[in-house]
């Protein structure tokens, strides 16, 4: 395989330092407003329904271009009644994420700023222990 017509020749070699910026940019965290995290299971529920919510909201989150971050985790040691979603900085959790769920709470919560109160099973944003 030839390499150099598949990539071209850099005339600077990048360092990891040297990429970070456009990493962090990437990935949306110099202009996130909230963090989404998502719990797939598999305990808390079949894995095809944590992976049904994840492409649900990958592909909202770009749609509506939100100024989010997500993140999805294999395990929040909530296992029950998932998937698990966790919004911060709010520290909004809510169970049973289903793709008709999340569009509710991406319109509701993360749009208008009013988490669905119904389906929230915790609050806490983590900030109490700071000074």
């Amino acid at each position: 395989m030839d390499l150099e017509r598949i990539w071209p020749k850099l005339s600077v070699v990048m360092t990891p330092e040297d990429l970070l910026p456009a990493v962090l940019e990437k990935a949306g965290v110099p202009h996130a407003r909230k963090h989404l995290f998502l719990c797939l299971g598999p305990d808390c529920c079949g894995p095809e329904i944590g992976q049904a919510s994840w492409e649900h909201l990958k592909a909202r989150v770009k749609e509506l271009d939100l100024q989010v971050m997500r993140t999805k985790a294999g395990c929040f040691r909530v296992c029950s009644q998932g998937p698990i979603l966790v919004v911060y900085p709010d520290g909004i959790w809510y169970s049973k994420v289903s793709p008709e769920r999340l569009e509710r709470i991406l319109q509701e919560h993360i749009v208008k700023g009013k988490p669905i109160q119904e389906w929230v099973i915790a609050h806490n944003s983590l900030d109490k222990n700071f000074s």
